[in-house]
């Protein structure tokens, strides 16, 4: 009634749709009541200080801000769920409280259908916010190990420095002991020469060294060089994997459910469940995720309502429920949480290519007469196309049995001639010209209008 009269919330708009969408309240830290210390730092306290704790802290706050900020950027957008829908969308509210509930119901599932894409960027979104933190926190890790590195350098540098200063007062408090011996004079020719020799020796070392620092620096420039371009290597393999995975992510699965005793997997717009049961954790497993922890059951269940939905979904939980039941007994295919990747992999691509298949359905369905496609029918897991032309003067039922592995294999068939004298025979010719792989039934129908369906002349 309120939303004929023009007064429903967006939120309750919403509602009405079924599409539901938390908001998760900021969470706020606090320090614990025993944090403040009266005893005075050490000074290995002192140094974790100012080289971690300190240029974490820092970094660790420039993130916080960030997301204070974006957080108070979101916040008007929250208050738009309490106005009134016409005030915030009147060309949408005089559309919709036209529509039958049947088209509100599809108008909510193709928003629950866009809300769960924008959880998974959001999910993308928050990894690489993580992403940029950690390497924030490396870099400054980095730096900071450098500052130390040098400033032990330094501390070395004066400690020799002393050592050598102590050397010398040993020689001078030597010399004084000789001023009043009966052998100075010889001591003095002594102390010449070994002056001499000591000039000799030091700059020796010294016309070495500098050889030996111009070798390695030219090798650490090669190397520096061999580096750059294994750098260079190494990233466009990363620019071309990543490419490869998003061309071929086949993740059709969600948590939602991960306890000590179970996790619950949800597939296919939550109309498919997968429920795990763990056995007894094992010790030092704080988190449940210890790959060798074992598996009591793993169960797949259907939610659909078979009765409410269209024929196509139907056939697409058949078909899914088919490969499950080839594949025997789940359990001693995954015994322990190691395998469990696996399966999830396993049951998401066919997963997948059923949910095209689907798709493919429910266009046939839609646009079929424009490949003179008259009706589709679904009957178990086979789909009955009737195509009739004029200028073929051809009426013909082509009837696909489909399997879980499809799109992989060519779909058996059977034609039942109706008018004309297109029959198996034809049909067969252009169904083994057709390969196997993507939007297959679609393109088996394209096949068949344009090879057999157009005007002979």
């Amino acid at each position: 009634q309120k939303f004929e009269k023009g007064v429903i919330t967006v939120g309750e708009f919403l509602t009405l749709l079924q599409v539901h969408v938390p908001i998760q309240k900021p969470r706020h830290s606090h320090l614990p009541a025993n944090c403040a210390v009266s005893a005075p730092p050490t000074p290995e306290e002192l140094l974790y200080s100012q080289y971690i704790y300190l240029p974490k802290l820092r970094i660790y706050e420039e993130d916080c801000q960030a997301l204070s900020q974006k957080i108070d950027e979101l916040k008007p957008y929250v208050n738009v769920q309490d106005q009134l829908l016409v005030n915030v969308n009147r060309s949408l509210w005089e559309v919709m409280r036209t529509c039958s509930d049947e088209e509100l119901k599809n108008f909510g599932a193709e928003l629950n259908k866009m809300k769960s894409c924008f959880i998974k960027e959001s999910k993308i979104l928050a990894h690489n916010e993580k992403v940029t933190l950690y390497t924030k926190l490396l870099q400054s890790a980095q730096e900071q190990q450098g500052k130390l590195q040098s400033r032990i350098e330094e501390v070395d540098e004066l400690l020799k420095e002393a050592e050598r200063c102590l050397v010398a007062l040993e020689a001078v408090r030597a010399f004084s002991a000789a001023l009043f011996s009966h052998s100075f004079f010889p001591f003095l020719l002594e102390l010449k020469s070994l002056k001499a020799e000591e000039e000799a020796l030091q700059s020796a070392p010294r016309i070495m060294g500098l050889v030996y620092l111009c070798r390695e620096l030219s090798e650490l420039e090669t190397e520096n060089e061999q580096m750059l371009a294994q750098m260079n290597q190494l990233q466009e393999k990363e620019k071309s994997c990543r490419e490869l995975l998003e061309t071929y992510d086949f993740t059709e699965w969600e948590i939602t459910e991960w306890s000590e005793q179970q996790a619950v997997f949800s597939f296919l717009y939550d109309s498919i469940e997968l429920i795990i049961v763990f056995g007894p954790p094992i010790d030092g497993d704080d988190f449940g995720e210890d790959p060798s922890r074992k598996i009591v059951s793993l169960n797949f269940e259907s939610l659909l309502d078979e009765e409410e939905a269209p024929p196509s979904s139907c056939l697409v939980q058949r078909l899914i429920f088919q490969f499950i039941e080839s594949r025997g007994c789940w359990q001693e295919q995954c015994p322990t949480l190691c395998y469990l990747p696996q399966v999830l992999q396993d049951v998401s691509l066919v997963v997948s290519h059923c949910k095209i298949l689907g798709d493919e359905i429910e266009f046939l369905e839609r646009w079929g007469g424009k490949f003179n496609l008259l009706k589709t029918e679904i009957s178990d897991t086979k789909v009955k196309l009737l195509f009739s032309a004029s200028p073929a003067f051809a009426k013909f039922e082509l009837t696909l049995s489909l399997s879980a592995n499809y799109p992989s294999a060519p779909l058996p068939f059977t034609v039942q001639k109706k008018i004309g004298n297109i029959g198996e025979k034809e049909v067969s010719a252009v169904l083994s010209s057709v390969p196997v792989g993507y939007h297959y039934l679609q393109r088996i129908v394209s096949s068949i209008h344009q090879n057999l369906l157009q005007d002979p002349r």
